[in-house]
């Protein structure tokens, strides 16, 4: 939901006891990861510190291992509602019974909590590559509401469950279902799960070893419930509350080469971080805090959905909406921070930052080696990071060969982690780019913190 709990109190006004829009075409299937997948997808909104990275519409990102991500159309929105408050939040991707898709999102752009919306936004997509059919779809007809839609395949009903977060009779938020064939017409409202206190953000994981798991945000935790039915009221609260800071937006998702389980949640302080917990028992209601190493969220990425998908999908939405232009380097031994410019100086600062511009960086051929590579800075392509009496700075290409050997560096195998990336100056080969005290110099490396220092992870 990406939003504090309300202190304002809704009351219901009544119940809807009918459907609600229009009556649609039926659709069948799982709803599950299909055999073939090997690949996910995630949708969110974005917002930064300041606001320069903010932007309400549907954003795409695709991973091979869930883990870390790769933002489509260069962070930008691929689809943005044209109805109600002409924005959305809190995105959700569901793939159908037929494989085709459907999203789901609230209706509120930006933070005026006081707006209320009864309805969702919902798209239609073969492919996420193009989106169908969209509309609002009215949920009930209270006076509250709706946050941070989902759905899943109920099988026993033949329908979609609808599941969000709204405020009940009591005044407490609680998770609502609506019943559907087509997301057109919805069944009448019911409590789903309302264990006597604020809840919000559900996010389900269905018919695992016969068990069903919803996960929600309880005060500042993620806790589950899990229950072997789909019926409304029949979850029981489990698990060990996860949490780092205030966090909300819980999703899971299943590993697909293994049999780890992730919990990703939202933070909402400070803005949008997304932090990671894996367990092998879903069962055992217990998370393990993922080194931050680990994972890596698109830039200014909030309140996410992710979805499983295959191969041959993962490589259409790559080629439809293209991978980004620039890199983003994280820091090996302080993964929260990323390389950045800051009054043109070179230094890791902890993520989100705002003009968050300055942590993207175009990898071009080195200007004094084609072997090498230099860093152009995206928020200003003239300037490139050179080092300077060994300390690194944003400065204007001057054209001169001693400045193209300052700004030239040899990507090498990580020297703390293979995996990773060291850059070994052009012009002092004997030294590497390194932080000390944050700040970026190049000097030379020989112990295990040096080489340490001296990784980064080149990724987005």
């Amino acid at each position: 939901m990406s939003r504090p709990l309300p202190s304002r109190r809704l009351v219901l006004r009544a119940a809807a006891t009918a459907p609600l829009a229009m009556t649609g075409a039926l659709t069948l299937g799982t709803g599950t990861a299909h055999a073939a997948d090997s690949a996910y997808v995630m949708g969110y909104f974005t917002e930064s510190p300041n606001g320069t990275g903010t932007d309400y519409g549907l954003h795409l990102a695709v991973s091979k291992d869930s883990l870390n991500w790769t933002p489509l159309n260069q962070n930008n929105p691929v689809v943005t509602p044209t109805e109600g408050a002409l924005g959305l939040r809190d995105p959700f991707i569901l793939r159908k019974q037929d494989g085709t898709f459907v999203v789901l999102a609230t209706d509120l752009k930006g933070t005026d909590w006081s707006y209320v919306s009864q309805y969702v936004h919902v798209w239609n997509s073969t492919d996420l590559r193009t989106f169908t059919g969209y509309h609002r779809l009215r949920l009930h007809d209270m006076d509250t509401h709706c946050w941070a839609p989902e759905a899943f395949w109920d099988a026993g009903r033949g329908q979609y469950a609808l599941i969000y977060s709204a405020v009940n009779s009591s005044g407490h938020n609680v998770i609502m279902v609506n019943h559907t064939t087509d997301f057109v017409t919805v069944s009448a409202p019911q409590v789903f799960f309302d264990p006597g206190y604020d809840v919000i953000d559900g996010d389900m994981a269905v018919g695992v070893n016969g068990v069903n798991y919803l996960y929600f945000k309880k005060d500042q935790t993620l806790v589950g419930a899990r229950s072997t039915s789909l019926d409304p009221g029949s979850f029981t609260v489990f698990s060990t509350p996860a949490a780092h800071g205030g966090t909300e937006a819980p999703t899971l998702v299943k590993s697909l080469t293994a049999g780890t389980w992730y919990l990703w949640g939202d933070t909402y302080t400070p803005n949008g971080v997304f932090y990671a917990w894996q367990s092998s028992d879903l069962s055992a209601g217990t998370w393990t805090a993922l080194d931050q190493k680990t994972y890596t969220q698109p830039v200014n990425s909030k309140h996410c959905g992710i979805t499983t998908i295959t191969a041959t999908q993962y490589d259409n939405l790559v080629a439809t909406w293209g991978a980004p232009a620039w890199n983003r380097l994280k820091s090996y031994n302080y993964p929260a921070r990323y390389v950045r410019h800051s009054d043109f100086v070179g230094r890791i600062d902890e993520y989100p930052f705002d003009p968050y511009t300055d942590s993207q960086w175009k990898l071009v051929p080195g200007l004094a080696d084609s072997s090498g590579v230099s860093f152009q800075s995206v928020n200003y392509p003239t300037r490139y990071l050179r080092h300077y009496d060994y300390q690194l700075r944003l400065d204007v290409n001057d054209g001169t060969s001693a400045f193209a050997a300052d700004a030239t560096f040899h990507r090498t195998a990580g020297l703390a982690d293979a995996s990773w990336s060291s850059f070994r100056s052009y012009n002092n080969p004997t030294r590497y780019i390194r932080h000390y005290d944050y700040a970026l110099r190049v000097d030379p490396v020989s112990t295990a913190t040096e080489q340490q220092d001296a990784t980064f992870r080149v990724g987005y």
